[in-house]
């Protein structure tokens, strides 16, 4: 697909957060826990959540919408989701711990996703053989079987997905399991707040360290999940850009403050209420420094973002990748835009430059091309994105909220 962007044009209005993608992928792989209903709201229409509603349906679940409602019912008869699928979206890795936990096997080759780099599942394979699973590789597949018993497992690096997925295997397994330096972002609460829900016994969440106690069956339930915290940064980020005042909506202040204090480093003004955040651009834009770290540090989610913004800053910002080596792929597309960015490693160093001009790009993958649009959004004349398929597997109706907010934007 391709989307087209008239530059130049200041954000101003309303707009409302969807549900958070990254909340919502492991709530429905936890929904394989029960085979109860279960009722997940505010669904958002996205090609992850299709890629992965596709997969649950595939192991023999069955899937209902109503309402922007997704109702869910039954138990899995496959333990072998097919390759087509997984391989799409790395998030559907999420589904081992579930159906391992349930029917003591799981057979899945390796996942896919965006290509930003090394992302390991040796953390998500140690910690299940903690638990006492047999793991085994053949071929382009995993082969997992056993039945697993609390107990301590203790990750090398505070992987989101491995959290996640040891959660959802401990939470049917015998005994009390604790991870230690477990994740601890926003959506591992929300995944911990949703097996609760369903009758689970999880503490900790939000916290390096996370008690499951397990139980012998987890029951039906109705959840919304959280609001996206990266759709919000990224239009906080696009009304500070085009030196515009946008009020958004639907969501969590805290989850945003990495976000929100780089904003008003860089001279925008930043102004929370309970459930809402206004952005006013600045005038001048001031070069910050960012590194990126996992929560409540800088998220990696929103490095391509902030740097297709400082590429008009007055003066050098320097961005740091610390979670992802490989995700700068959207650096030769930015400066055939017009901006000057130099990279050293890990470490880009981007110098402000006074404008940018419109021209053909590509998005290398989903926050990239959300970049993309931001440079566009500054940039004279009509930029070209060009596989802006990719943008819609995170942001849902972008380019009807863009147009809301007073952007010349569509989408081919």
């Amino acid at each position: 697909m391709i989307m087209l962007i008239n530059g130049q044009s200041k954000l101003n209005g309303h707009i409302e957060v969807s549900t958070s993608k990254n909340a919502v992928l492991p709530i429905l792989a936890a929904s394989l826990l029960s085979d109860e209903p279960k009722i997940i709201n505010n669904i958002p229409l996205i090609d992850d959540v299709d890629i992965i509603v596709q997969l649950i349906r595939e192991l023999g679940i069955k899937v209902s919408y109503h309402n922007k409602s997704l109702k869910l019912i039954g138990n899995a008869h496959k333990v072998d989701p097919p390759y087509e699928l997984v391989r799409k979206i790395r998030a559907s890795f999420l589904i081992m711990g579930p159906l391992l936990a349930r029917h003591g096997i799981v057979r899945i080759s390796f996942p896919g996703g965006c290509a930003i780099g090394n992302r390991p599942i040796d953390l998500h394979l140690k910690g299940l053989e903690v638990l006492g699973a047999q793991i085994k590789q053949t071929g382009g597949d995993i082969i997992a079987k056993g039945k697993l018993n609390g107990s301590h497992v203790y990750l090398d690096f505070p992987s989101v997905g491995a959290t996640e997925n040891l959660i959802m295997a401990a939470s049917l397994a015998k005994g009390v399991t604790y991870i230690e330096n477990a994740a601890l972002e926003p959506e591992i609460v929300d995944l911990a707040d949703f097996i609760n829900s369903m009758g689970g016994k999880i503490t900790g969440a939000g916290t390096n360290i996370i008690k499951i106690e397990g139980v012998e069956k987890l029951t039906g339930s109705t959840y919304t999940p959280i609001p996206d915290r990266i759709e919000a940064g990224t239009f906080m980020v696009a009304a500070a850009a085009s030196r515009g005042e946008v009020t958004i909506t639907n969501v969590i202040p805290e989850h945003l403050k990495a976000i929100s204090a780089k904003l008003i480093e860089s001279g925008a003004e930043v102004t929370e209420k309970a459930d809402q955040i206004n952005v006013r651009g600045p005038n001048k834009i001031k070069p910050v420094y960012i590194k990126t770290l996992p929560y409540p540090g800088f998220p990696t989610d929103m490095q391509a973002q902030f740097m297709a913004y400082l590429s008009c800053a007055e003066g050098s910002s320097i961005i740091t990748e610390s979670v992802f080596e490989n995700r700068f792929m959207h650096v030769p597309e930015l400066c055939r835009l017009g901006a000057n960015i130099k990279i050293e490693g890990r470490t880009a160093i981007i110098k402000g430059v006074n404008k940018l001009d419109g021209a053909i790009v590509k998005a290398t993958d989903l926050r990239a091309g959300a970049a993309l649009c931001i440079a566009a959004l500054m940039a004279r004349g009509e930029t070209t994105i060009t596989e802006s398929e990719h943008i819609d597997r995170g942001y849902e109706r972008i380019v009807d909220k863009l147009n809301t907010l007073g952007v010349d934007i569509r989408q081919i």
